[in-house]
């Protein structure tokens, strides 16, 4: 609804993000129990900083210039960035494979020691493509969820080792084409705010 509304101002008080295979369902139930909702395919990534999640959209326009005129006579499309971009406090076998570029599968046991493991950085990028999911919630009512059915990881921030501070995972993940006219990312709202008419099963 146009107009000053108070109650359609959102704040992601809290949230998660989820990893999981390319095209990994999109959860529609919203429970009371969201690592439900999701269902195994998705792998929670636990602790992020508190600066959440940072969403980033730009778009690059080309102006077709012409003798005729000083400004553009139109714009063309030339490409689109979908990112998003966050650091992930905890480290474990999902989140350092995931900011170094790799799978779970590739940590292994060292010999027989216990609680002893090794993990192998690539001598080059690898293509190591994901879906990603991202939750957050603003009060009970209101949740929200982001999907990139397929993407990867663009670029790392640097890793600060300090007494007094926490080491962080930082990544950009960048959304990819999945083709054949797919989505390239999905919203999925459960928001009073939104007015629109429902539309019929087929």
């Amino acid at each position: 609804m146009a107009g000053n509304n108070a109650s359609e101002i959102r704040v992601a008080g809290t949230g998660r993000i989820l990893v999981a295979e390319i095209d990994a369902p999109l959860p529609e139930a919203f429970s009371d129990n969201p690592a439900a909702d999701w269902g195994p395919a998705w792998t929670d990534l636990g602790y992020t900083s508190t600066e959440g999640v940072t969403f980033s959209k730009k778009d690059k326009l080309d102006p077709v210039e012409t003798w005729q005129s000083i400004s553009p006579a139109r714009f063309v499309y030339a490409d689109r960035d979908l990112t998003l971009k966050f650091a992930m406090l905890q480290f474990n076998e999902d989140t350092l494979p995931f900011f170094l570029g790799g799978k779970s599968t590739d940590i292994r046991k060292d010999g027989e020691a216990t609680n002893v493991f090794q993990f192998d950085v690539p001598d080059g990028p690898t293509f190591d493509e994901r879906a990603l999911g991202l939750e957050f919630t603003d009060g009970s009512e209101v949740t929200y969820r982001f999907v990139i059915p397929r993407g990867q990881v663009t670029a790392t921030d640097d890793i600060k080792l300090a007494r007094k501070a926490a080491a962080q995972l930082g990544v950009t993940f960048t959304a990819l084409s999945p083709g054949d006219g797919a989505a390239l990312a999905t919203f999925v709202m459960k928001d009073p705010a939104y007015a629109v008419p429902t539309v019929p099963a087929p």
